[in-house]
């Protein structure tokens, strides 16, 4: 009877055993009972095809940030502690990470994404970037060492063998994979150097593609200022990456066909080219002489055209002589008014006037600021008198003093404010001394 316990202490002692036992874990299990309050946190149960367990995901852990979307029927693969809850004496999961499993969780993570991104308008096609008609470098982000790489140069160097090819290696399978593709996407961006960019894989199950259906890979693609075409698996194949991505091509040997234009097709066409232009030349140039020739089926005898553009200009001639001199003589007469206006306007005189009233207004201001001054003296003079005479120091010059008690300095008016061997500051009109007080008397 000594060791009865309470329910609280025994859960709690049932609490601290399992948290202590068995620490972090991974359980897998479907998804059923799945519940979100308005705290955040995710609570469901986690069940087998013969036990359950409760489980809590709670907001702090990340839940939000995960790539896909908890919900009734998924299967999932989970770490966790194992914990309890004292007031119901239930145990339970506490979830730190989450992970889908089977190609069906993958399928249901890859449409969750696929929703989310296409909400928040990255495969609006208003965002894509057209590829440029003749790269000088193309850069490609896939395997170094897969048949990838080499059907893309093989290719390339058959239909432009002078275009330039800058590889970034990454891996293109696994849980690195994603990061490294990542990493050799802005590695390429700091190049400075690829005007297109092929992120390129061969075909393989939806777990092989799962580091092509990324949500920062995908982010990383769609914040690219240079334009990035998706040839990952085969035709059938589908990726958030062909979605974000500026061109999807089926096939990596496809997108390495739309990326470079063949050289010898180049060649026929500027071949062509050159053949209907001369044509055209040819053609303008037999117009041009056709209309040479009406014009001068028209102007037959240009004299006559001559004699009255000639007279024609006479005319105008005339015309322009007498504007110029009627205009001459409207200027003289303006110029003579404006003349006898001026004269008229004379500023010499106003300018004495000035001159005389500015010497008087000099003379007052002198004479008065002199007043002025020696009336502001005479105050002053006064004044410093008055200080002198209220002066402290004025009085002592006339044999009086200042005692001070020591050591608060504070001045003694009163004998009686003293006592005996007190000690004090006895200040002259010439020097200070200190005493000791040996005797006080009365007034």
């Amino acid at each position: 009877m000594n060791d009865i316990l309470t329910v609280s202490q025994l859960n709690d002692y049932i609490k601290t055993f399992l948290e202590d036992t068995f620490g972090s874990l991974w359980v897998e299990g479907e998804v059923s009972n799945l519940r979100r309050p308005p705290s955040g946190h995710v609570y469901f149960t986690l069940k087998d095809d013969k036990s359950q367990i409760r489980a809590v995901y709670f907001r702090q852990y990340g839940h939000r940030a995960a790539k896909f979307d908890l919900e009734d029927g998924l299967k999932i693969l989970c770490r966790a502690r194992l914990s309890a809850y004292p007031p119901r004496g239930e145990y339970q999961l506490i979830v730190e990470s989450v992970e889908p499993q089977g190609v069906g969780a993958l399928q249901k993570a890859f449409e969750q994404l696929k929703a989310r991104l296409a909400a928040e308008g990255l495969f609006d096609p208003s965002h894509k970037k057209e590829l440029p008609f003749m790269p000088r470098c193309i850069g490609v982000v896939t395997s170094p060492t897969g048949a990838v790489i080499r059907d893309i140069l093989n290719i390339t160097r058959r239909r432009f063998p002078s275009v330039n090819i800058l590889i970034a290696p990454a891996r293109v399978q696994g849980t690195e994979a994603a990061g490294e593709i990542i990493s050799a996407l802005r590695n390429l961006h700091a190049s400075g150097r690829v005007d297109v960019i092929i992120i390129a894989r061969g075909g393989g199950s939806l777990e092989d593609l799962a580091p092509f259906n990324d949500e920062a890979l995908a982010r990383e693609i769609f914040g690219s200022s240079i334009p990035v075409i998706s040839a990952v698996g085969h035709e059938t194949d589908f990726t958030i990456c062909d979605f974000v991505a500026d061109l999807r091509a089926p096939t990596p040997s496809a997108a390495a066909e739309l990326v470079v234009p063949r050289k010898t097709e180049l060649l026929e066409t500027l071949c062509d080219l050159k053949r209907r232009l001369a044509a055209a030349q040819r053609r303008h140039l037999a117009d041009q002489k056709d209309r040479i020739a009406s014009l001068k089926s028209r102007f037959r005898d240009p004299r006559r055209f001559l004699a009255d553009y000639s007279i024609h200009l006479d005319d105008l001639r005339e015309r322009i002589q007498r504007a110029v001199t009627q205009h001459a003589q409207t200027l003289k007469s303006r110029l003579a008014h404006l003349t006898l206006g001026l004269q008229n306007q004379n500023p010499q005189a106003h300018i004495r006037e000035r001159r005389i009233f500015l010497g008087s207004l000099e003379k007052d201001i002198v004479n008065y600021w002199h007043r002025y001054f020696r009336d502001r003296e005479a105050r002053l003079n006064k004044s410093t008198a008055l200080l002198s005479s209220l002066s402290p120091l004025a009085v002592l010059q006339r044999g009086y003093s200042i005692t001070r008690r020591v050591p608060d300095g504070k001045i003694i008016r009163q004998a009686g404010e003293l006592t005996v061997d007190e000690r004090v500051n006895i200040q002259l009109a010439e020097g200070i001394f200190q005493a000791r007080v040996e005797k006080i008397q009365g007034e």
